[in-house]
């Protein structure tokens, strides 16, 4: 039976005890998924797995928990996804006894922005491609009665090349075999690259990337850690922390605030970045903290659930900050 099937049947004997199963199924095209409400049996019927299903469903818990008569949510997840629900089970953001995880081994996500590059560079419109497949480590795309063949690596998620998550952790189910851990390197090319910069070259780096920044707020809407609402310091009155004014400082400013406040709670899932409609590195800026917080305090966000997240603790002093003698 397939990781799929047995998804599917494990969805179908569970769902009578829940309101919702939220998954992924196909979208508007061949390079698509989009999420799927699973409420009757007929709906299961629709859901997908591949490396198409890129979305961090983790975001829709919070506000639907919190739903008058919804009482239990079913949820896929991939090992990234899980990772946001054992942090967010850790911050008491949502009542764990009410959700029901089922669980799959991911071996990568495709990254919709590197496929259509390669795609137009080999003269093609990625409009017209008609289907993909998943064979190995190669993805086969259909375009203009054309097949293009392109090493997975190549067009995957950049979070995918380092990921040493790929299993959902804490599940009720798991569907198909667990996937070897095995990252394809050690450090992403991007933050390598960038920390090869001087300090000077970095600052000219984020000047340039935040003048293009249009601050739509879609890092924050898709991030399943961002769960302040109304309370989100870049919409708030009063105080008014953050203008509306789109210049680079304050975009900059909104930016910091953003990592900052994910200190100790990225789970590197990437979808700040894949959802902005500008392409800014916004991963730069949350794998910085992600080592820094790994360095300091030897955490990992949501990699386990018996763990106390490093800022829901206070020690006089910390093993690694030494605030006296310097």
């Amino acid at each position: 039976m397939s990781t799929l099937e047995q998804l599917k049947e494990q969805i179908r004997k569970a769902l009578p005890d829940l309101d919702v199963v939220i998954g992924w199924e196909q979208g508007y095209d061949a390079m698509h998924a989009t999420p799927l409400f699973i409420r009757t049996e007929e709906d299961i019927d629709r859901l997908i797995w591949s490396p198409l299903c890129v979305h961090s469903l983790g975001t829709y818990l919070t506000g639907l928990t919190k739903t008058p008569n919804v009482r239990k949510v079913g949820l896929v997840v991939k090992g990234c996804d899980s990772r946001a629900i054992v942090q967010l089970t850790q911050e008491r953001m949502i009542p764990r006894e009410n959700i029901v995880l089922f669980g799959v081994g991911c071996t990568g996500c495709l990254s919709h922005a590197r496929l259509e590059y390669k795609v137009e560079q080999g003269g093609h419109y990625v409009e017209d491609m008609h289907s993909i497949t998943f064979n190995g480590d190669k993805v086969e795309v259909a375009v203009n009665g054309d097949v293009e063949s392109f090493d997975f690596d190549t067009v995957c998620l950049e979070k995918c090349l380092t990921c040493r998550f790929p299993n959902a952790i804490a599940t009720e189910h798991f569907a198909g075999e667990q996937v070897p851990v095995a990252p394809k390197c050690e450090k992403a090319p991007s933050l390598e690259a960038f920390e090869k910069l001087s300090l000077e070259e970095r600052f000219a780096f984020w000047q340039d990337q935040m003048r293009r920044c249009v601050r739509c707020y879609a890092c924050r809407n898709t991030c399943p850690m961002c769960v302040c609402r109304d309370h989100c310091i870049s919409t708030s009155r009063n105080p008014h922390w953050v203008s509306q004014e789109t210049s680079s400082a304050e975009n900059f400013m909104f930016q910091m605030i953003h990592t900052m406040h994910l200190a100790g709670r990225c789970i590197e899932c990437g979808e700040c970045q894949r959802a902005c409609p500008v392409d800014l590195p916004i991963m730069l800026f949350r794998r910085t903290m992600v080592h820094a917080m790994k360095d300091t305090f030897g955490y990992i966000s949501g990699a386990d659930p018996e763990a106390t997240p490093p800022l829901l603790t206070f020690k006089v002093e910390e093993d690694n900050i030494k605030e006296r003698g310097w």
